[in-house]
């Protein structure tokens, strides 16, 4: 069975893209915990954009579903309480099998 690949695609506000820079590194350790995780990168628009994508690769489906279904997934994803609120305007998952793939693994 190929890897499994998940890409939340995040629209945020060019004037929270610290926040949401720093939200992530803020809970940097949780996702490679779990069992069957592969990979994850927070990608940054550089285009004048404003969609963030968050690319996680995972051993299989059910991988994914056990991390989605965690406590640790929980407690990363609760929006803070307090004036600052959600920093993303929406999200959306896209999920692929990996078919190809060249050269060494990102870092």
């Amino acid at each position: 069975m190929p890897p499994v690949v998940k890409i939340n695609a995040i629209t945020v506000p060019a004037e929270r893209g610290e926040e949401m820079a720093a939200r992530f590194a803020a809970r940097v350790g949780e996702v490679e915990q779990m069992d069957g995780f592969e990979s994850f990168q927070l990608l940054r628009p550089a285009d004048g954009r404003d969609t963030w994508l968050v690319y996680t690769r995972w051993r299989d489906e059910a991988a994914f579903e056990a991390w989605v279904s965690s406590p640790a997934f929980t407690r990363g994803h609760a929006q803070p309480q307090g004036p600052s609120g959600p920093v993303a305007r929406h999200s959306e998952l896209w999920g692929f099998e990996l078919v190809a793939s060249a050269g060494p693994e990102p870092s």
